[in-house]
């Protein structure tokens, strides 16, 4: 039994990274925890960052619709009204009455923690890229026409010019670019839940539904909570304000986590993990092609790239936008097993695709790019043509959530790969979708 338990163990790592901290059941709503990875690998000898291309999630927000704090509120404050409730109840009440107050006209926003998690990130670029941000260099950023992300960009950009006021930055948010910027793939979405995919996705929510205990915890009138209560729509929108409590400033106030169990919150996020994997993840279920819902923001990011590494110092590129974005773009890069194919839903978590680790809140994809110290870009390509793999190659390394991350190529050293691998291998993904 204990050799069981300890492979069970070793083969669920979310378990022991949930009880380390709870918050990362949040799933989506985690929020940013700054990078694991505090010390980056060193390049290539004779190599030095010049450019940087990024698409990042706006930071902690506050839950979006009317309906994500109110399908929670009214059930509760109902059976309060018909003195339904138990004594925790009654205190489950007042914690989503006060959430719900709190995000009164501000539902979607960005929280006072989102701006300083962009902050944050903008400044640990400067100071990990120098080299890229250096004197009266160009920055290009763009959003999305939400205002969480726009003023998740603006506190970004913020940041940066108080570290080099000399910077030349350019910013816009325009439906112009949501073509790549928060593509709707309509081909994508039909195929979401195409054949047996909805009904396994299903079976699973069912497998792990587990609200029985806390909804008799909540209600003193089993009668009434059979007759008159959706349990499982109620324990749904209860887990979606105990999960995003942590983006907001009442974090420093309460909780609704105390109110489950380990195992309960193991099952919630469970669903959530396998639901965001069916969604956007490679699963096998629906044909593995929900991550190029971003294939024009992956097309994008390599020709803005092509364009801008013509120029010894181009600067970088800065993108924010959604999750639903950052989660697929991510698996289509096969950040080291984002990419990961699998149809049975049940082995999500033992073989390591765990969303929190994806797409918390204010997630960021970021693209290094690295050229020889000594040699200009242009002279660097001449070099790289006459010898493949010499030091003329422009390098490239890729960053998930600011941790170093693999993909599916030969890397030159450690995480870096060359550009020209890197782009060939990916055009050919993208040229091999059809719609």
């Amino acid at each position: 039994m204990l050799l069981l338990l300890t492979l069970t163990a070793s083969a669920q790592p979310s378990r022991k990274e949930i009880v380390e901290n709870v918050l990362r059941s949040g799933s989506n709503y985690f929020a940013y925890p700054g990078p694991l990875q505090q010390t980056l690998t060193p390049a290539p000898a004779g190599y030095e960052p010049f450019y940087i291309s990024h698409y990042g999630r706006h930071g902690s927000r506050h839950l979006i619709s009317r309906g994500d704090y109110d399908n929670a509120y009214r059930p509760l404050m109902k059976a309060d009204s018909l003195g339904k409730l138990t004594p925790l109840g009654k205190e489950v009440l007042r914690k989503v009455s006060l959430l719900r107050d709190a995000a009164r006209h501000r539902r979607g926003e960005l929280t006072l923690l989102g701006a300083e998690q962009h902050r944050g990130i903008a400044h640990r670029m400067y100071e990990r890229f120098p080299e890229v941000f250096k004197g009266k260099t160009n920055i290009d950023a763009k959003s999305t026409v939400v205002i969480r992300c726009i003023l998740s960009m603006e506190n970004a950009l913020q940041e940066l010019k108080a570290l080099n006021p000399q910077l030349n930055i350019r910013h816009d948010a325009s439906e112009h670019d949501m073509w790549y910027m928060n593509f709707d793939a309509k081909d994508i979405g039909k195929k979401r839940w195409s054949g047996e995919t909805g009904n396994k996705l299903n079976e699973f929510k069912k497998n792990h539904a587990n609200y029985s205990r806390l909804m008799r915890a909540l209600f003193n009138d089993e009668e009434y909570l059979k007759e008159n209560v959706d349990q499982s729509s109620l324990n749904y929108y209860l887990w979606k304000q105990a999960s995003n409590i942590q983006s907001t400033e009442l974090r420093h106030e309460l909780s609704l986590y105390d109110i489950y169990t380990e195992e309960e919150i193991y099952d919630n996020w469970l669903i959530e993990n396998a639901s965001w994997y069916v969604s956007y993840g490679s699963c096998k279920l629906n044909g593995g092609v929900m991550p190029f819902s971003q294939r024009n923001l992956l097309r994008m990011m390599i020709q803005e790239a092509d364009s801008c590494l013509q120029y010894d110092h181009p600067g970088a590129t800065l993108r924010y936008g959604h999750e639903v974005c950052v989660m697929p773009l991510a698996c289509l890069l096969e950040m080291d097993n984002c990419g990961l194919q699998t149809d049975d839903l049940e082995q999500l978590d033992d073989l390591g695709w765990l969303n929190y680790r994806i797409f918390p809140m204010g997630c960021n994809v970021q693209l290094v790019f690295y050229k020889p110290r000594s040699q200009g870009v242009r002279e660097s390509r001449r070099q790289g043509d006459k010898e493949a793999g010499s030091q003329g190659d422009i390098l490239v390394k890729a960053l998930l959530n600011e941790n170093e991350t693999t993909l599916p190529l030969t890397p030159v050293s450690g995480p870096y790969y060359r550009w020209s691998d890197f782009r060939d291998y990916f055009l050919k993904k993208l040229d091999s979708y059809r719609e």
